[in-house]
């Protein structure tokens, strides 16, 4: 989905992320990521709804805002992407591998930054499903996400 502004000099964005797992074809009034999106390696793993995506101020980059659930012992798997991921723990408890850092355990209430292309992992610990709140500023026609060797990371 792509919301047009008319002024496009200013657009303000909430600087949120998320990772989260819903149906597939969610029955919503947004775009909902199914695993067929052509791009985006973490849909086939994640269900995922698109709250929304627009160009912005900045040439060459697009804001993308996703909300994903993760159940209580699923992880998104070690992937990256085109530029930064800006985040908010909207429920549950994640655990965050992010290469070069240590582990952070994450709550509801929390934010996270991924810095552009480096490795991560999101794990929901339970009890409760995870839900997150994602906004991706990304390279503009690049895919999402994409999946990375879980084993170079350690």
């Amino acid at each position: 989905m792509r919301t047009r502004f008319k002024d496009s000099s200013i657009i303000p964005v909430t600087a949120l992320a998320l990772v989260v797992m819903l149906p597939a074809k969610a029955a919503s009034a947004q775009t909902a990521v199914s695993s067929d999106r052509a791009g985006d390696e973490l849909a086939g793993k994640l269900t995922r709804r698109e709250v929304q995506r627009s160009p912005i101020s900045i040439p060459g980059r697009e804001v993308v805002q996703v909300e994903t659930l993760i159940p209580a012992g699923v992880e998104s798997g070690w992937h990256t992407h085109p530029g930064e991921e800006v985040g908010y723990i909207i429920a549950g408890q994640v655990e965050m591998k992010v290469r070069g850092r240590a582990n952070v355990l994450l709550h509801a209430g929390d934010g996270f930054l991924i810095p552009p292309r480096t490795p991560h992992n999101a794990r929901d610990l339970g009890p409760e499903t995870g839900r997150m709140l994602s906004t991706y500023i990304v390279e503009t026609g690049q895919p999402l996400s994409t999946f990375v060797d879980e084993h170079a990371q350690r």
